[in-house]
C-alpha cells in the first residue's frame, strides 16, 4: 500500500487505530501522526541491569516476567496487578492499579509467566525493593522476535512519544513505523539551493532521521530542518493572509478640516506623546489606504491607547462612518463609555452620541441602545459580546476596535467584523508582546507600539511582602493601606479568587501555578472582607466588594462610587484588571501574588499612579525564596518596563503558555519551534517567505511549500488566522 501525507489514517492503519489516534491527540491523517514528534529518547545506556537502577529516574530496561497476579484490594475500591520481573542478574516488582478485579486479571494475563519485553518508567522504592509503579511497557510477540527486537534495542535509539492512558509510546511507535514505511513521497518545503545554504535534510531525510535516529547525531538536523519547515510554513501562510486583507477594497475614511478630529484636537488639554503622534499618523494613513486597516497596537498600562483610538474613531464618523469598541467585561466597556464621553466634551459628545450596548443592561435600554446604533445615530458604539449578537446591526460599520484583543476567541472578532463591509480593524493591548512572539502569533497584522507616558505620571513604587519569611509584615501591609487612606487616597486589594470558602473564581481567568503544596488561594474577596471588618483602623472605612458574579447594575454601581471618591477600599478580583481609571487610588494590594502571572500582575498595578497621586503597590506572597512563583512576583517588582517584564514572563512560564491564547493556527503549527529560542530562524524564514510570495504569489513553483501550508494550517486554521 502506497500512502503520501494527505492519506487518512483509517485508510494506512485501519478504522480502531484511527480513531484512537484521533480521540487521543486529534490526529487524522498520516501527514498529523508524522508530525507526532517524539518528546526524548531512550538511550542504548539506558538499558540498565536492574540491580543499578538510579532511584527517582525514568529509565528503560528489557526484561521478563518472573511472576503476575491479581487481587482485589481490601481498604478501598479497585484492584492490583503485582508483577515481578528481571533480567537475568535482577529483579523487581511492577505495580498495576485497575478498576476492578476483570480489568486487573486482564493485566495479569497479558503480563504472563515467560513473556519478555520493554518496559519503561520512573524507579521507585517500596518496601526495600525496586519497583516501576504504572510503567509503560511492550512485550515482544515470541521469543524470536525477542532476541531480535533486544539486540536492536541495544544498538538503536527508543522513541519516547507523548501518550496517553489508552494510547502507549510503543504503540505510537508502531503506527509511525507503518506508516513511515508505507509513505513513497514527502513533498520539499524548500528549495534545493536554501537546503544547502542553510545545511539541511530533505523533507524525507528529517522525518525519518527525527522517529527513527539510528544515533545521536541525526536528531539534531532533523530539528532543525523541522523547525524551518514550521517556521517557513507559517511565516508564508500569515503573509498570504496579510496579502489577502490588502487586496479587499475599504472605504476611505478621510478627516477633513474643521471636522471632527480637528475641533477634538484642539479642545484637548495636553498634547500627544510623540509615540501617540507616531501611531496616529501610523492610523490616520491606514483610514484612507486602498486596503482595509489591520494594525495591533502595543502599549504600557496607561499609555494613552484609548486616547489613539477615539482619534480613530472621530476620523471614521466624519464620513458617517460608525466605530464599535468590543471589550473584555461588563465594568472595562463601562469605564470606556465614561471615559470616551469625558474626552469629547459636552461640544462633541452629543454630535458621535456615545452609546453602550451590554448583555445585563435592562432591556428598554438595550432596545433604544441597539435602535441608535441601528439607525447610524450612535457613531461610537462601546460594548461586550452583546455586539456580536444577530440582533445587533449597524448602518455603516467602518472601524472595529478590539480592546485586550487576547480575551477574545477569533470566532468573536470576526462575528463583529462582519457586520460591515470590509471595515478598518484596530487591535489594542497593554499586554506587551516579545517582538519574536508579535512576529509568530500576530504576523498578518501591521504592528505599532506605544512606549513614552504622558506627562504629570506621578509614577509607581512596587515592594513584595515576603510572609515566608516576615510573616509580620501582613500586619503592616493593612497599616500601609490605612495611613493612605488616612491622606484622602483610596486602596484597591486585590484576591485570586471570590470565595475561597467554596473555591469559586473569576470564569476564564487561568491562575498562575499553586506552590507546592498548596490547594488553592489562601485568599478570596469574601474573606478578606470579613477579616477587614475586624480591622480597628480599616473596619469602619467606607469599604465595598467587586467580583465578576457580581449583576452588571452593581458592578457598575460599586466601580462609579469607587471613582467618585465614595468608596475607600475595593476589595476586587481580577475584573478590575485592565482599563479601570480612578487617578485618586494610590495603592494596589494583590494577595497570594504567586497565584498571578507576570503580565497580570503589570496589569493590576497599572490601576495605580494614574494622576498626580504616587502610586504604591504591596506584592503579598508566601512563594518561598528560590521558587519559580517568587520569580514572577520578585520580576514585577524589579521593573516597570511591561516590555522587559514580557521577555521574563517567556522565560518562566515557557511559550506554551504565551501562544495558549493563540489562534488555532499557530497552535496546532507550532511543534517543534521556539519563539525565543529560534528567534533569529524565524526572522529568517520572515524574510525568505516574502522573497518567495514577491516571486510566486500563488506558490505554483514550490509545490512543496504550498501543501505544506494545506496541510498543516488547515481550513479552520486558516480562517483563524484571517480573523484574527
Amino acid at each position: 500500500m502506497s500512502l503520501t501525507l494527505d492519506s487518512s489514517l483509517e485508510e494506512a492503519l485501519g478504522a480502531t487505530p484511527a480513531k484512537t489516534l484521533d480521540r487521543a491527540f486529534g490526529l487524522t491523517s498520516v501527514g498529523d501522526l508524522l508530525s507526532h514528534y517524539p518528546r526524548r529518547y531512550a538511550d542504548p545506556g539506558e538499558l540498565t541491569p536492574i540491580r543499578e537502577l538510579p532511584l527517582g529516574e525514568t529509565v528503560t530496561i528489557v526484561a521478563e516476567v518472573l511472576s503476575s497476579s491479581a487481587r482485589a484490594m481490601r481498604n478501598r475500591r479497585g484492584a492490583m496487578v503485582d508483577v515481578v520481573i528481571g533480567d537475568g542478574i535482577g529483579k523487581m516488582s511492577l505495580t498495576f492499579f485497575a478498576k476492578n478485579l476483570g480489568a486487573a486479571k486482564w493485566r495479569s494475563d497479558d503480563l504472563a509467566v515467560g513473556r519478555r519485553g520493554v518496559f519503561s518508567g520512573k524507579v521507585g522504592e517500596f518496601n526495600g525493593v525496586t519497583q516501576f509503579a504504572h510503567p509503560e511497557y511492550e512485550l515482544f510477540d515470541d521469543e524470536d522476535a525477542a532476541r531480535r527486537r533486544a539486540d536492536a534495542r541495544a544498538a538503536v535509539l527508543i522513541p519516547i512519544y507523548p501518550a496517553t492512558a489508552s494510547l502507549q509510546t510503543w504503540q505510537i511507535a508502531k503506527f509511525v513505523g507503518r506508516v513511515l514505511d508505507a509513505v513513497d513521497d514527502v513533498p520539499e518545503p524548500l528549495s534545493a539551493e536554501v537546503r544547502a545554504r542553510e545545511e539541511l535534510l530533505t523533507a524525507r531525510e528529517a522525518i525519518e532521521q527525527i522517529h527513527r535516529p539510528k544515533t545521536r547525531n541525526d536528531i539534531d538536523p532533523a530539528v532543525r530542518t523541522l523547525r524551518m519547515h514550521e517556521a517557513l510554513t507559517l511565516q508564508t501562510a500569515l503573509l498570504q493572509q496579510r496579502d489577502a486583507v490588502r487586496s479587499l477594497s475599504a472605504t476611505a475614511r478621510p478627516a477633513r478640516p474643521g471636522g471632527l478630529l480637528e475641533r477634538f484636537d484642539a479642545v484637548l488639554p495636553y498634547s500627544l506623546t510623540p509615540d501617540q503622534q507616531t501611531v496616529g499618523e501610523q492610523v490616520a494613513a491606514d483610514l484612507v489606504g486602498a486596503w482595509p486597516m489591520n494594525r495591533l497596537v502595543q502599549g504600557e498600562v496607561g499609555s494613552g491607547k484609548t486616547l489613539v483610538a477615539l482619534r480613530a474613531m472621530l476620523q471614521v464618523a466624519e464620513s458617517g462612518g460608525q466605530a464599535a469598541l468590543i471589550a473584555p467585561t461588563e465594568v472595562l466597556a463601562g469605564q470606556h463609555l465614561r471615559s470616551i464621553t469625558k474626552m469629547l466634551g459636552p461640544q462633541l459628545a452629543p454630535l458621535v452620541m456615545p452609546t453602550l450596548l451590554t448583555g445585563q443592561m435592562p432591556a428598554a435600554d438595550r432596545r433604544k441602545a441597539a435602535l441608535r446604533v441601528a439607525s447610524g445615530q450612535a457613531l461610537i458604539v462601546v460594548g461586550t459580546h452583546a455586539l456580536l449578537g444577530e440582533k445587533t446591526t449597524f448602518a455603516d460599520l467602518g472601524l472595529v476596535v478590539v480592546d485586550e484583543q487576547h480575551r477574545f476567541g477569533v470566532e468573536q472578532r470576526e462575528a463583529l467584523r462582519a457586520k460591515g463591509s470590509s471595515p478598518h480593524a484596530l487591535v489594542l493591548t497593554a499586554t506587551p508582546i516579545p517582538r519574536t512572539v508579535a512576529m509568530t502569533v500576530f504576523g498578518d497584522l501591521d504592528t505599532s507600539v506605544i512606549r513614552t507616558m504622558p506627562k504629570g505620571r506621578a509614577g509607581i513604587e512596587s515592594f513584595v511582602a515576603p510572609l515566608a519569611e516576615h510573616p509580620g509584615w501582613f500586619n503592616r501591609v493593612w497599616e500601609r493601606a490605612a495611613e493612605e487612606i488616612a491622606q484622602g487616597r483610596q486602596v484597591f486589594a486585590v484576591c485570586a479568587a471570590i470565595d475561597t470558602a467554596k473555591k469559586t473564581a473569576e470564569a476564564g481567568e487561568p491562575l498562575a501555578p499553586q506552590p507546592e503544596g498548596a490547594s488553592g488561594p489562601r485568599w478570596g474577596v469574601v474573606q478578606l472582607d470579613e477579616a477587614l471588618a475586624t480591622h480597628p483602623r480599616l473596619g469602619g472605612l467606607r469599604r465595598a466588594v467587586l467580583h465578576g458574579k457580581m449583576p452588571s447594575d452593581e458592578k457598575d454601581a460599586v466601580m462609579q462610587e469607587f471613582a467618585r471618591g465614595e468608596i475607600d477600599l475595593l476589595l476586587a478580583t481580577t475584573v478590575i484588571e485592565v482599563g479601570v481609571d480612578v487617578p485618586n487610588a494610590s495603592t494596589m494590594i494583590v494577595l497570594d501574588a504567586d497565584r498571578f502571572g507576570v503580565s497580570q500582575l503589570h496589569q493590576l498595578r497599572g490601576r495605580v499612579g494614574r494622576g498626580g497621586v504616587p502610586g504604591l503597590c504591596l506584592l503579598v506572597t508566601e512563594a518561598e525564596e528560590g521558587s519559580v512563583a517568587r520569580e514572577r512576583v520578585d520580576a514585577v517588582a524589579a521593573t516597570l518596563d511591561g516590555f522587559a517584564l514580557a521577555e521574563v514572563d517567556l522565560e518562566l512560564r515557557g511559550e506554551g503558555d504565551v501562544l495558549g491564547s493563540a489562534q488555532a493556527g499557530v497552535r496546532s503549527s507550532l511543534k517543534l519551534l521556539r519563539v525565543v529560542k529560534d528567534s533569529r530562524l524565524i526572522v529568517k524564514a520572515r524574510e525568505l517567505a516574502e522573497v518567495i510570495l514577491a516571486e510566486d504569489p500563488d506558490l505554483e513553483a514550490n509545490p512543496g511549500l504550498k501543501s505544506a501550508i494545506m496541510r498543516r494550517v488547515s481550513d479552520e486554521d486558516r480562517a483563524a488566522l484571517a480573523k484574527n
